[in-house]
């Protein structure tokens, strides 16, 4: 068997205060008929993304409702994760040389997983297209069972047309596609299509109510002055997040507001190798200004801090170029933020323009919104209520695993 994540346990009967006492009720029941279930997830890595962040949550509420989950990750390499990472920035539209050699790593890595799989399961959800290809190995060796599911995080609006060639076909042996918007699925895609926008924890530690005190801690043991206001952006150093024009917006909004700090936070991933080199890029863009914070996980920054910095924010800024989703959106909004995005992919799902916060396509629109909102306390408030309520309504993990649970039992 694959490597396994050990998943901390979770109880659905504590997500009435934030979700609702009706949505903890109907998932029960959406998820009655397939107790005793056995249903395998499997992506590229156990920390460091988004996709990582949903499943701790989804694997340990679907073990609650008497499905077992098991989690499992590939086992990579150097040479394989350098070719995912190229082909992810490809599948949302970067052009690149796709070479015989890196099918070749592609391949040889995905049938040295494959052949680790030796358990049955009813049903396989296979994240993005880091292990899209099991499918094909297991299928041509006849060793397939179950139901097998592709589910895509990634902006697939515009891909570079040699990869996704590539992929189209593996894509199309799944039972069901997965699709985070309509406009990210491909016309040549053959399976039934679904879409189900991804989703936050409420109660987990990173999005669970903090005190005063503990934002305090946080903020002086980083350095930051808790007494002036401050931005943040979350999210991976990767040229998609843009987060050499966060800071230009910055130094723009700080023209009108000398007094504003900002705080670009992240975690370094195992399958992504372009990170250090890019937050390295940051680091210079930076050029030693004290008022701009860059921390990741090697400065101990985790769930606790990220929380910390978003609800301390006066503004939350997600400047992405391309977003399959950005969790970091809704993060921000359940924490009564409002959240300035770009004007990308899931980010659009999320932010209704004027209401919660604004869709920006430049780095002077994101700097005037942000000089807007820091000048307008009552505006912030009331599109940070706004925003709450969004979430609520939309984004919460219990209707993500309810999507999921209602396509199992549609009929094939």
């Amino acid at each position: 068997m694959l490597a396994t994540v050990p998943v901390p346990p979770k109880r659905l009967d504590d997500y009435v205060d934030s979700a609702g006492e009706e949505a903890v009720d109907r998932l029960r029941e959406v998820a009655r008929p397939l107790a005793g279930s056995r249903i395998l997830m499997i992506n590229s890595t156990a920390f460091g993304g988004g996709v990582a962040e949903l499943l701790f949550t989804q694997v340990a509420l679907l073990q609650d409702l008497g499905i077992e989950t098991t989690w499992a990750v590939l086992e990579g390499s150097d040479e394989y994760y350098g070719v995912t990472k190229s082909v992810h920035n490809a599948l949302q539209g970067a052009p690149l040389a796709w070479t015989s050699e890196m099918e070749r790593i592609y391949r040889e890595r995905i049938r040295a997983n494959a052949a680790q799989l030796t358990e049955a399961f009813d049903v396989v959800f296979v994240h993005d297209p880091q292990p899209a290809a099991l499918i094909e190995i297991l299928e041509d060796e006849d060793r397939k069972e179950g139901r097998w599911l592709w589910r895509c995080h990634i902006d697939l609006s515009t891909p570079h047309p040699p990869v996704w060639a590539f992929f189209e076909p593996i894509v199309n042996r799944y039972e069901a596609a997965i699709f985070t918007m309509e406009a990210f699925s491909q016309p040549g895609v053959t399976a039934p299509v679904a879409f189900v926008p991804p989703s936050i924890d409420p109660i987990s530690p990173k999005n669970a109510p903090l005190n005063d005190e503990t934002m305090h801690e946080v903020l002086t043991a980083y350095g930051i002055d808790p007494q002036r206001p401050m931005i943040t952006q979350v999210s991976r150093f990767d040229p998609w997040k843009d987060p050499l024009g966060v800071i230009d917006a910055f130094r723009l909004a700080r023209e009108d507001h000398p007094e504003l700090q900002l705080v670009m936070a992240g975690s370094m991933a195992s399958d992504d190798p372009e990170g250090m080199e890019f937050l390295d890029r940051t680091e210079a863009h930076r050029d030693g200004d004290p008022n701009i914070h860059l921390l990741t996980n090697l400065h101990n920054v985790g769930n606790l801090e990220v929380n910390a910095f978003q609800s301390a924010s006066a503004v939350v800024v997600q400047k992405s170029t391309r977003e399959g989703f950005g969790l970091v959106v809704s993060e921000g909004m359940w924490k009564g933020k409002p959240v300035v995005g770009g004007d990308v992919g899931g980010i659009t799902l999320q932010i209704e323009d004027g209401v919660c916060g604004y869709l920006v396509d430049s780095v002077e629109t994101c700097a005037a919104k942000i000089s807007e909102l820091i000048a307008d306390p009552d505006l912030r408030e009331r599109m940070g209520r706004a925003g709450r309520d969004r979430v609520r309504d939309r984004f919460l993990c219990l209707r993500e695993i309810e999507d999921y649970l209602r396509l199992l039992s549609a009929p094939t």
